[in-house]
């Protein structure tokens, strides 16, 4: 079954396809090493030699690898799946065959032995960049070029080069010939008839005196005009992206889902850069205000106390200061309890809002907002009711801590007053009393009878 060479690109009509990688595991022990069958058809349709993405999973997984092109066998130490292949494979493709500027796979690699740079130049769009040298990989294709490699899927110069240039020649003097004098009209007059004949016009002054701004030869003909807008269109398609955003909302939710789930099956969610690009792409495609409810559908099930934590990167890259985002997490939470797990999940539906409101994934301020009357927007008012009672308990200490901490700010203004009023919540110290005589005599009487039981006792 061919695969598209970007799998996250879902257009019907993509064309760059390659066959889905086979590995088949052979050995036992010590001995265990995956042998991926079918390594050159794909190298070949990614134009890159097999030994590159077979040193990519060597270096990604910390594996040994083995090449033998003459038998056909690209080896990997270890025991792998091909589904983990494949998605490595994704990796390779991104980093080393996409283009950075169009996405399309019409790229070559150039190594700069002097400088130990490689850049990637696009046949598509003209891009010319260098790829990032932090990867090993880079190391093995430094000392392994394309036109150096013997298993190269790319043209490397040579005689191919030298007819190149011969016709090259060839149309310059095919080119002078018809330039000469001889195949030249003589006259103005033989001019502007092969001018007309040919379907082109003459830069003439109009009927009214005013000069026509078009440049002087340009074809009219409908062919002519329809062959320019073709290529203008073409050229407009290659400055820009995609034409993603003429589609429907739901699709372009559904591609941020379907990048979502590429990057959790390779377990990509929890780096930096995989965040920042699936949050670009949801800026591309302008959804980030919605793509929180599909990290919820996508990312979490019954052990959302746990997930919630694994991936609270992610979902403050959305929700930080983006109320619109924080609602989407919350309807998506209220959809995961009522009616994905509602035997489980309802019961700890405050330890969920607890979590949401400690990792600030959602303010304080929206949850109350929330908890005031169940809705019908993501589930049936009847189950937002039920998860809305089950909250009632977080609601409530939330409301309190709230009115608690008005009021600490209440007594802290107060206090830096200085008035001799007494006001309700005012700290008050009390004065010191100052006694009287009589029970200064008193006290003195006292410690007098305490001294004499004290020499009484001595005697």
């Amino acid at each position: 079954m061919a695969l598209n060479i970007d799998r996250s690109n879902l257009d019907p009509f993509y064309r760059y396809k390659m066959p889905r990688l086979i590995a088949k595991v052979e050995g036992k022990g010590n001995g265990i090493k995956t042998v991926i069958v079918n390594m050159t058809e794909v190298a070949k349709a990614l134009s890159r030699p097999p030994t590159y993405p077979t040193k990519f999973f060597g270096c990604e997984l910390g594996a040994q690898t083995q090449f033998d092109s003459k038998n056909d066998r690209y080896i990997v130490n270890g025991s792998h799946t091909d589904e983990k292949l494949q998605t490595l494979l994704d990796g390779f493709i991104k980093k080393f065959v996409l283009c950075p500027g169009c996405s399309n796979p019409e790229t070559n690699l150039v190594v700069s032995g002097k400088r130990g740079t490689i850049s990637q130049r696009c046949i598509a769009c003209g891009y010319n960049g260098s790829v990032d040298m932090r990867h090993k990989l880079t190391t093995f294709i430094l000392k392994n070029p394309p036109d150096q490699d013997p298993n190269a899927m790319t043209p490397s110069k040579g005689k191919k080069g030298k007819k190149e240039k011969g016709a090259k020649k060839e149309e310059e003097n095919s080119e002078k010939d018809r330039a000469s004098p001889e195949s030249t009209p003589s006259t103005a007059q033989e001019q502007m008839a092969a001018m007309r004949e040919s379907g082109k016009c003459l830069n003439l002054p109009s009927a009214d005196g005013a000069d026509d701004d078009e440049d002087w030869g340009d074809d009219f003909t409908e062919e002519a005009i329809k062959q320019r807008m073709d290529e203008l269109s073409d050229a407009a398609k290659g400055l820009a992206f995609t034409d993603d955003l003429e589609k429907s909302t739901e699709d372009r939710l559904q591609m941020v889902y379907e990048m979502l789930k590429l990057k959790k099956d390779g377990d990509d969610l929890g780096k930096p850069n995989a965040i920042k690009e699936v949050f670009s792409e949801s800026e591309r495609l302008e959804v980030k205000d919605k793509v929180p409810i599909i990290l919820v559908e996508l990312l979490l099930n019954e052990k959302v106390l746990q997930q919630l934590q694994k991936y609270k990167n992610l979902f403050l890259q959305f929700c930080l200061k983006n109320h619109k985002a924080q609602k989407s997490v919350l309807g998506g939470i209220e959809f995961l309890i009522a009616k994905e797990y509602p035997e489980v999940l309802l019961p700890k539906t405050s330890h969920i809002l607890k979590v949401l409101y400690d990792l600030d994934i959602v303010e304080e301020a929206l949850i109350l907002e929330w908890g005031k009357k169940p809705t019908k927007k993501y589930v049936s008012k009847e189950e937002s009711a039920k998860v809305l009672k089950e909250a009632q308990p977080f609601i409530k200490w939330l409301g309190e801590a709230e009115e608690e901490s008005e009021d600490e700010e209440d007594d802290e203004e107060d206090e830096i007053i200085y008035s001799n009023t007494q006001k309700v919540g005012d700290v008050t110290v009390e004065p010191v009393k100052q006694a009287s005589p009589a029970a200064v005599n008193g006290s003195h009487k006292a410690e007098e009878e305490e001294d004499d039981d004290i020499d009484i006792d001595g005697i």
